[in-house]
């Protein structure tokens, strides 16, 4: 849950960032919200979020 939560998070912020620099529109962002939804209730869920906590897990184990 943390993992989901975080990811959320930055992908919310980069989001806002991109429609501060006028890079991304509203209704872009709209339209990939979406398309997230459309994705958590498709049978490729399970494969995303075993990939997001794989990814997650290799990110913890850097250092810097």
């Amino acid at each position: 849950m943390a993992v989901s939560v975080s990811v959320v998070l930055l992908l919310l912020v980069l989001a806002a960032l991109m429609m501060r620099n006028k890079s991304l529109k509203p209704s872009h962002a709209v339209l990939c919200v979406l398309l997230g939804f459309c994705l958590s209730s498709t049978s490729l869920a399970p494969t995303i979020q075993s990939t997001m906590n794989s990814t997650a897990s290799l990110v913890s184990t850097i250092r810097p």
